[in-house]
């Protein structure tokens, strides 16, 4: 299969298709600590090792935990009105760091900054001030983190794009964002194979020691982190909701899930709602973190295209699972395809485009990754009844009414609806939201939905790039 990347027709907007290349940073840096960090410091994504000196001109570059001051100016800055990151980023770089910004005299602040924002940061604002209060007080609570930009637990990955986000707020372990990671995301409403494709999946890679990030949404986006937690590997959920909140709601105990075998991010202050403008800024991250995007099940106007786009301008790969033409569901993913995603069929097809990846960013690949079987070629689970194999037969692949099914069997309205529950019951069919019916490529008896995959012993981790031999 081709490795090509995906190449999204030209569109000169917020994102450039190249990673914006670090800059070195000014020799008087106040927010600096006066010692340099040990040359051991653990690697993080993307980042090569004898390279780190050419960090970002932020406070604290090596600092981990950052220093309270530099925590405190990048809050300031980044919970400040009508800001955004990418001004947030610029204004840093023009002035040195986060504290200089805030130490600078004001006309030096009003070249960089409209009069109005420029008045908003420097200006006294109560409720800004309990914000970052608020901040550093949920950051004292243990496995809860606020990482800036100056912190070297950052995401390399995300402090290469043009808006990286001032703040992170984090829940969990934060060295489970210094390793290489696969998205997976799709629709909310998905079907049981495009859950069951989605879980196969990032069990695979979790199994091959890549970090799974989602968006703890419903539908793929849980079923990836579940297939995550299942095979003992790392887990990454990006919300668009404070970090100290959790949507939707029913996910709570995935998300504690999430907490204890990776983390959950966001980079929303604490406390901010679920808001449709929030998902998009999320869906940015998810495709800048990972190396690979892969797309499972998404409709025409599905959020996934949205971060699908994200990570093709920022040169990652893009995979996508093809479906039926009649499904809504498989809309979008063509729509990919024609753009020129690479068009998948199971985790091999998928460990092309990552290997490849992995290698370019400088890690060192496993040859050989453990592969499950493909999730949509199994065997199926004999029928018994005539009328039931009758359905099955005039079903095919693709989804049907079931009026449409009673006529080209020549079946009773009352006896179809009997064969078709009894189908449904046995697993070997769904009911789709329009009323339809779709075949299932897994039998639901076969599959044990929820069950824990076997364990083959401790998750290992890629060599990251300090670890290849010179």
């Amino acid at each position: 299969m081709s490795s090509a990347r995906y190449v999204r027709p030209v569109n000169a907007r917020m994102l450039s298709p190249t990673p914006i290349r670090p800059r070195v940073p000014p020799n008087m840096n106040p927010c600096l600590p006066p010692i340099t960090p040990p040359l051991t410091a653990q690697p993080t994504l993307f980042v090569n090792p004898a390279a780190q000196g050419n960090a970002p001109p932020s406070c604290g570059a090596s600092a981990s935990p950052c220093p309270q001051r530099c925590l405190r100016s990048h809050l300031h800055i980044a919970l400040t009105p009508g800001l955004g990151a990418g001004s947030a980023r610029r204004l840093c770089e023009g002035l040195g760091c986060a504290c200089a910004v805030l130490a600078a005299p004001d006309p030096a602040v009003q070249t960089l900054l409209s009069a109005r924002v420029a008045r908003a940061l420097r200006g006294c604002d109560t409720e800004r001030s309990r914000a970052v209060e608020h901040a550093i007080e949920w950051s004292q609570t243990p496995g809860q983190h606020v990482l800036v930009r100056a912190d070297s637990r950052y995401p390399a990955a995300l402090a290469s794009l043009p808006d990286p986000p001032m703040v992170l707020y984090v829940r969990g372990t934060p060295s489970a964002l210094a390793q290489p990671a696969v998205s997976v995301v799709g629709s909310r409403n998905a079907s049981r194979d495009g859950l069951e494709i989605a879980r196969t999946v990032a069990s695979v890679f979790a199994q091959a020691g890549l970090a799974v990030v989602s968006g703890l949404a419903a539908g793929i986006d849980s079923a990836a982190h579940r297939g995550a937690i299942d095979a003992g590997g790392l887990t990454v959920g990006f919300v668009g909701t404070g970090a100290d909140l959790i949507y939707p709601r029913t996910h709570r105990a995935l998300a504690e899930s999430v907490v204890r075998q990776g983390a959950l991010i966001s980079e929303l202050p604490l406390g901010s709602p679920a808001a449709a403008h929030h998902f998009p800024r999320r869906n940015r991250l998810i495709a800048a973190h990972a190396v690979a995007v892969v797309v499972v099940q998404a409709a025409r106007h599905s959020g996934s295209l949205i971060t699908a786009r994200f990570a093709a301008e920022l040169g990652r790969e893009v995979a996508v699972f093809p479906g039926s033409v009649h499904s809504p569901l498989s809309h979008g993913c063509h729509q990919l395809i024609r753009e020129g995603a690479a068009l998948v069929e199971d985790a091999a097809d998928i460990a092309v485009l990552v290997r490849g990846a992995l290698d370019r960013a400088g890690w060192l690949v496993p040859a050989t990754l453990p592969l499950a079987g493909n999730p949509a070629h199994q065997p199926a689970i004999p029928v018994a009844h005539p009328s039931m194999r009758q359905l099955l037969a005039w079903l095919g692949w693709a989804p049907a009414a079931p009026d449409t099914l009673a006529r080209a069997a020549g079946l009773s309205a009352s006896d179809t609806a009997t064969a078709l529950l009894d189908l449904e019951l046995a697993g070997h069919i769904e009911r789709l939201i329009d009323g339809r019916f779709q075949r299932l490529a897994k039998p639901a008896a076969a599959r044990q939905p929820g069950g824990p995959l076997p364990q083959t012993g401790s998750v290992p981790l890629l060599a990251s790039p300090a670890d290849r031999p010179v």
